[in-house]
């Protein structure tokens, strides 16, 4: 979330001060089709989306981590409705190759993947990626937060929710579509953009 030196004389990737070589986080500034056809036109790791949306959720944010000889080696997809405990609620789902952080970042941890160990134990829920079934494991990220991290397609799929209480949507049957298989029946709503995507 910190600033970025771009490629110049002494190195050919951007460079983070904390975390050396990373690559640069997009994010559109409005969604809708437009920058979805982009962000799908960019994207190497699958993008993710709950199809159909619960009821009453919009798509409220994209982006992608990559560059002009990268693409995206990851995609944020940011949806936002009514939780199921009240109030609104916030979810976001990443697609990343091991290494890049993306979703580390949204889920508040230090290093760029969930950390050895996370998928000891059986998976605290299961969604449905692509039509294959995908264990995901619960991780602590903080008090107001829902973090989940599991494997689709060889790649890092993390859903963070907020609040909290708002996981319980991943306890009804929860569907996720790869938006880069398209389709004639996708077209969802969009609603304003959310700020999740921009703070860490």
């Amino acid at each position: 979330g910190g600033p970025l030196r771009p490629p110049g004389l002494w190195s050919s990737s951007w460079q983070c001060e904390l975390h050396g070589s990373v690559y640069p986080l997009h994010v559109m500034s409005r969604p809708g089709p437009e920058a979805l056809d982009h962000v799908v036109a960019r994207a190497r790791v699958p993008v993710w989306l709950p199809w159909p949306l619960p009821t009453g959720w919009v798509v409220t944010g994209l982006g992608y981590a990559g560059d002009d000889r990268s693409d995206g080696r990851a995609v944020v997809v940011a949806c936002s409705g009514p939780s199921p405990v009240g109030g609104p609620g916030d979810l976001v789902l990443v697609a990343e190759e091991p290494g890049v952080g993306l979703g580390a970042r949204y889920a508040g941890l230090p290093g760029p993947d969930p950390g050895a160990g996370f998928d000891l134990g059986p998976p605290h829920a299961k969604v449905e990626a692509a039509g294959h079934p995908t264990p995901l494991w619960s991780i602590d990220a903080g008090p107001d937060v829902a973090v989940y991290v599991g494997e689709a397609k060889g790649l890092w799929l993390w859903t963070v929710l907020w609040p909290a209480g708002t996981g319980m949507l991943l306890l009804e049957d929860f569907l996720l579509r790869d938006l880069r298989d398209g389709g004639p029946d996708l077209d969802p709503p969009y609603g304003a953009p959310t700020p999740r995507l921009c703070t860490p």
